[in-house]
C-alpha cells in the first residue's frame, strides 16, 4: 500500500487523551499521520487555545516493550532552545540581567579571546560567532560535564566578530545561555528552571538533565527487530548500498553553504561513541540538545507566551520585554541552517504547509519535534515523539499538524479554515 493510500484510509481514532470538539480534525490528522508508524515509536500532541488546553493526545510505543503514556517525556533536541530562551526572558524581566550588557559583566572569565563585547542578544540571535563545537572539545562525551563545558566556552574564540554574521549555535547555545543565567543569578540552571518555569506553570515534565527518579518516563527509540532466519544466498552477496543523503543534507548542498561550517556546528568528534539516550546522556545538562519534555509542558510554556507573558494572573514576562524578544533580529543568511530562519531572541519563524504566522515564533528539534505559539491567534502547539528520524527543519508530520492546528483555530475565530 502506498504512503498516500495509507494516509487516506488510516484510522482517525487511533489515539488516547482529550480533544475539544473544535479541534477534532487536528486529532484525526494526528491519528492518520501516526498510525502507520505505531510499531516504530510513539508521539504526543498538545495544543492550547485562548488560554485553555484543547488537545492532549498520544499514541504508539514508548519503547520496544512499553506503550506511550499520558506522562511520557521525550528528548526533543533543539526544541529545548525555545524553553531556555523563555527562562532567559523571564530573568531579564526580573532584572537579573539584560540583553545588551556584555556577558563578561556577569561572567568575567568569558571575556577571554576577544569575547569581551559579546552580549546575550548576540547569543540568543545566533550572532556571537561561537557556533563551533567540533574544535573546542576532544570528544562528544565531554558535553556531559557542565562545568567543563563552561570552561571550554570561556576559552573559545569566536569565528567572526559579534553582530557581523549569523551562524546557528546548534550545540553551544545551551552552555552560553545557561552559563550566563547561572553567573548572573548565582543559582544553578536546575534551580532556575524549578523556580521560574516548573513551579509557576505547574509543569509535569520539563528538564535539562532528567532526574534519576524520572528516567522511567522517558521515551527511547525503538530498536528494529531483525529476523534470525538465515539469509538466502543471493541476499548474502548483495553489495552494501551507499547511505542516502538526508533532506537536510540536500538542502545544504543546494543552498551553496560551506559544509565545514555545518560540521563544526553540529558534529562533535567521536559522536558515534556517545548517546543522548544513555543514562549519562539523559541526566547531563546539555540544554541546546537534550531538553526532555512532555508535549503538554511545552504547549503550556508557549501558551504563556501566546498571552504575551501572562499566565493565570501572573505576569511572568513584562510586556516591554515581550515586544523586544519577539522582533526579528536578523535577516542575514545563516552559515549553518539551509533555510531562512528569521531569528528572534531565541526563537525562529513557524514553518507550516501554507498558513502564514507572521506574529508566531518557536523552535523545532533535530528529530522533528517542535513547539511554537501565535499570540495573534492565542494559540500554542507542541509535538514530541521518539521516531528514528533526523531533520534540521522538522518533518512532514510536524508541518502538517502545525497547519491543521492553525486551520482549526481560524475556523473558530473566522468561521473559515482555509489553507493560506
Amino acid at each position: 500500500m502506498s504512503g498516500l493510500t495509507e494516509l487516506i484510509f488510516a484510522d482517525t481514532q487511533h489515539f488516547q487523551g482529550v480533544v475539544d470538539p473544535r479541534f477534532e480534525d487536528l486529532a484525526k490528522q494526528f491519528s492518520r499521520l501516526l498510525q502507520a508508524s505505531n510499531e516504530q515509536g510513539g508521539a504526543a500532541l498538545a495544543v492550547y487555545f485562548q488560554g485553555e488546553k484543547v488537545v492532549d493526545i498520544y499514541t504508539g510505543k514508548k519503547s520496544n516493550t512499553e506503550q506511550w503514556e499520558a506522562d511520557t517525556m521525550s528528548v526533543c533536541y533543539s526544541t529545548g532552545k525555545g524553553v531556555l530562551a523563555t527562562l532567559a526572558h523571564i530573568l531579564v524581566s526580573q532584572g537579573a540581567l539584560d540583553y545588551d550588557s556584555p556577558i563578561a559583566k556577569y561572567w568575567p572569565e568569558f571575556a577571554q579571546n576577544n569575547k569581551n563585547e559579546i552580549t546575550l542578544r548576540h547569543v540568543l540571535s545566533h550572532q556571537s560567532g561561537l557556533f563551533d563545537i567540533r574544535n573546542i572539545i576532544e570528544k562528544a562525551s565531554d558535553m556531559a560535564d557542565w562545568q567543563a563545558m563552561l570552561k571550554h566556552l570561556e576559552q573559545a574564540e569566536p569565528r567572526f566578530k559579534a553582530g557581523t554574521d549569523t551562524a546557528y549555535q546548534a550545540l553551544t547555545f545551551g552552555w552560553l545561555v545557561g552559563g550566563v543565567l547561572e553567573k548572573a543569578t548565582g543559582q544553578t540552571l536546575d534551580a532556575l528552571m524549578q523556580s521560574y518555569l516548573l513551579d509557576p506553570l505547574d509543569l509535569d515534565g520539563a528538564y535539562f538533565g532528567v532526574p534519576h527518579t524520572e528516567l522511567h518516563r522517558v521515551a527511547t527509540p525503538c530498536r528494529k527487530i531483525t529476523s534470525t532466519t538465515q539469509a538466502k544466498p543471493q541476499q548474502a552477496v548483495k553489495k552494501k548500498q551507499p547511505r542516502k543523503t538526508t533532506f537536510s543534507e540536500r538542502l545544504l548542498e543546494l543552498s551553496g553553504q560551506n559544509p565545514q561550517d555545518f560540521l563544526d556546528a553540529m558534529v562533535p568528534r567521536a559522536m558515534r561513541d556517545f548517546s543522548f539516550f544513555s543514562e549519562q546522556g539523559l541526566t547531563a545538562v546539555m540544554p541546546a540538545v537534550n531538553g526532555t519534555f512532555t508535549a503538554r509542558s511545552l504547549a503550556k510554556i508557549y501558551a504563556m507566551l501566546a498571552q504575551k507573558g501572562q499566565w493565570k494572573g501572573q505576569q511572568l514576562i513584562d510586556l516591554e520585554i515581550f515586544n523586544e524578544f519577539t522582533q526579528i533580529q536578523t535577516y542575514k543568511r545563516d552559515r549553518v541552517m539551509p533555510i531562512p530562519m528569521k531569528w528572534r531572541l531565541g526563537y525562529h519563524r513557524v514553518i507550516t504547509l501554507g498558513k502564514r504566522v507572521k506574529s508566531g515564533f518557536g523552535h523545532v528539534g533535530y528529530n522533528g519535534s517542535g513547539a511554537w505559539c501565535d499570540p495573534k491567534r492565542h494559540l500554542s502547539f507542541a509535538y514530541v515523539h521518539n521516531f528514528p528520524v533526523a531533520s534540521m527543519t522538522g518533518d512532514y508530520r510536524l508541518w502538517g499538524l502545525s497547519q491543521e492546528a492553525l486551520r482549526c483555530a481560524d475556523a473558530v475565530e473566522t468561521g473559515h479554515k482555509g489553507w493560506f
